[in-house]
């Protein structure tokens, strides 16, 4: 059964809301509330880029109250770039979902990253405290000081002493991409005292992790992945509190970041089944995992302690012939699709970040990412164990080095059964 969420007594509208309510309760209701009493069962699509009003002293009013905070219009709206009541619904359902007082979306992940590295450096805070591995796209948009930032990487023990007076944040990504890293968040958040530290909960999603009870300030999402489900759009999302949320509208406004209209309704949509998707993927993705962790052509094998769709492994032999030799799985990046992916992250999705950071950070070039989706387990491991037939095997005395080793069966049947009961499963696997 669900834990339940700590729940306001009013939703954003004034309506009474029960609470509190559980995870999967709330990723089908919250952002909808208001539906039934206006006749409706699908929330509506709003298209309008722009809005009328006769009363233009009124809007003057609003846009000055805007400027000074950045806070959420009252009254209907008055232009796209400024806000959208489809993307509010989203914006409120995540938060509810990762337990903040608001959320702001964006056009992509990305974009909701460097509106946030522009909030800071707004501020004169342009030093950055991460830990690798990140996204690389994260980790080339910190190293490469696009945005007027400098980034200090160091490991979660380091944090404490890196701080300078110009941090304006710390970012860590767990379980991190691609190599399934996790941190202590909540000893990272101590260790960060007043800077604000930045989550990104891409990988665990609110169903396995929330970053915010731990200490996190701000939740980042590539909601391209999870969030929706699908593969078919693309979004980025923060979760925070109202004062940073009101930079990161101003900031929004300000360089066009916003996300459109129809992609908050397929967000919305896919938050729905956001529990039901990741717990099944995330049965599959251990039950591939120990499969994989004793197979003899397979190095090392990387799955999270909270669990999760997620699975890297290392090969012995050339993993591009993995990638060429897949059939029902789809050799493409992202993640968090109904469909299962691979991709070798020192090509693709981290081939933007030098090659000695890169491998510094555990991201070997004989690793590969799969996000496992909602086909069957065995379907998938007979397209993994064709696609692995050509490597070699380890040498008669080796085994397979693993994160996580073989899921005892009692625990895989409980998987998929049940709602995971993923906290202890890395001891389990290991």
């Amino acid at each position: 059964m669900d834990t339940p969420l700590d729940s306001a007594s009013t939703s954003a509208d004034g309506a009474p809301r029960p609470a509190p309510r559980a995870l999967a309760t709330e990723a089908v209701h919250a952002g909808r509330e208001d539906l039934a009493r206006q006749g409706l069962h699908a929330p509506p699509i709003d298209l309008s880029t722009t809005y009328p009003s006769y009363d233009s002293r009124a809007e003057a009013a609003r846009v000055d109250a805007f400027a000074t905070d950045g806070a959420e219009f009252d009254g209907p709206p008055v232009y796209g770039r400024l806000g959208n009541p489809t993307v509010s619904r989203f914006e409120t359902a995540l938060a509810r979902l990762e337990g903040t007082e608001t959320a702001v979306a964006f056009a992509s992940g990305m974009a909701a990253l460097s509106a946030v590295l522009l909030t800071r450096s707004a501020l004169g805070l342009r030093h950055v405290v991460a830990v690798r591995p990140l996204y690389g796209c994260s980790d080339h948009l910190l190293t490469a000081g696009l945005l007027g930032s400098e980034v200090t990487w160091t490991d979660p023990a380091g944090i404490a002493d890196a701080l300078r007076p110009d941090t304006g944040l710390v970012m860590v990504e767990s379980p991190a991409n691609p190599t399934l890293a996790e941190v202590d968040l909540r000893a990272v958040a101590h260790a960060c005292g007043s800077v604000p530290l930045l989550a990104d909960n891409t990988f665990a999603t609110p169903v396995l992790q929330r970053p915010a009870a731990q200490g996190a300030r701000l939740v980042l999402h590539s909601a391209t992945k999870y969030l929706g489900g699908h593969g078919d759009v693309m979004a980025g999302v923060v979760a925070c509190d109202e004062e940073l949320a009101g930079r990161l509208r101003q900031v929004r406004f300000a360089t066009g970041g916003v996300l459109h209209p129809l992609a908050g309704y397929l967000l919305l949509r896919g938050l729905s089944t956001l529990p039901v998707r990741v717990r099944a993927a995330s049965a599959t993705a251990a039950e591939l995992a120990a499969r994989l962790a004793a197979d003899p052509r397979v190095a090392r094998v990387h799955y999270p302690r909270i669990g999760g769709a997620m699975v890297a492994f290392e090969v012995h032999g050339d993993p591009h012939a993995v990638i060429g030799g897949v059939r029902l799985i789809t050799p493409a990046v992202s993640l968090g699709s109904v469909d299962t992916l691979i991709q070798h992250p020192a090509s693709i999705s981290h081939r933007i970040v030098d090659a000695e950071d890169r491998r510094g950070a555990g991201v070997s070039d004989r690793l590969l990412r799969m996000s496992v989706g909602l086909e069957d387990a065995e379907d998938l491991w007979a397209d993994l164990d064709a696609a692995l037939g050509a490597l070699p095997e380890a040498s008669p005395g080796t085994s397979s080095r693993t994160s996580s080793a073989a899921v005892p069966g009692a625990v895989r049947a409980e998987l998929r059964t049940e709602p995971p009961q993923v906290k202890g499963l890395h001891e389990a696997l290991s």
